[in-house]
């Protein structure tokens, strides 16, 4: 271990978590952090921080239960940085719409609520280039991979909590056909939060596609400067 380094895990139960620990080696030196594959409550204790893979939440979340790790998972949410991609998006946020049958568990943390395949089934899988806030060279877009990715229906916030700053949209003519505009907004003259496919709130960041499907470190890069490191 890097001496003096800060241990970020990737919950590794199941979905894309390798991915995601392979980009955090390669940035390991450079930001003294260290990587940790998460599988038990004793290696979320040694996390200052921690990724929540893109996968199927449901799945992630029973896996966590069985594990004995979704209640010390809720308590991490609610002291230390946390970033959800994709599924790890759905099960930051504070509702859910569209969960299987018997219900989906949540950590919560993020004042949203989503809606999962918000964009059908993994068929309709795309690509978009995207204008991300507060990357390093954020004039060069950042290419989003959506794959049966979670929509954001709305946003809640809380007094208790900081402001949402959204991060990355999509253009209007991308949003989902497969899903009406949000009851109360519309969408003639509100921003239809369905455009919206990454935030922050305080330490914690969204995403609702995959970054650690790319070649492109950046979003690895920007949660640890940003969110971990708090060095923005």
């Amino acid at each position: 271990m890097l001496k003096g380094a800060t241990v970020v895990g990737v919950l590794a139960l199941q979905g894309a978590f390798a991915e995601h620990f392979a980009i955090l080696s390669r940035l390991a030196s450079s930001k003294n952090i260290q990587p940790l594959l998460v599988r038990t409550p004793s290696d979320l204790a040694q996390c200052k921080a921690l990724i929540i893979p893109g996968g199927e939440s449901t799945t992630i979340a029973l896996l966590a239960r069985l594990a004995g790790l979704l209640e010390p998972l809720r308590a991490f949410v609610t002291e230390k940085p946390v970033w959800g991609t994709c599924a790890g998006a759905i099960l930051l946020a504070e509702s859910v719409e569209g969960a299987k049958k018997g219900g989906q568990e949540l950590l919560g943390g993020v004042d949203i609520k989503v809606g999962r395949n918000g964009w059908g089934p993994q068929v309709e899988s795309f690509e978009a280039a995207l204008v991300v806030n507060g990357l390093k060279d954020s004039a060069t877009p950042f290419k989003g991979v959506f794959i049966r990715a979670p929509v954001v229906l709305s946003i809640t916030p809380s007094a208790s909590r900081p402001p949402i700053k959204i991060i990355a949209q999509l253009p209007s003519s991308l949003v989902p056909i497969h899903s009406e505009p949000p009851e109360g907004v519309d969408s003639s003259n509100e921003p239809d939060p369905r455009t919206i496919v990454a935030l922050r709130q305080g330490q914690h960041l969204v995403t609702t596609f995959h970054p650690e499907l790319t070649k492109d470190d950046r979003f690895h890069e920007y949660f640890l400067r940003a969110c971990v490191l708090g060095s923005e």
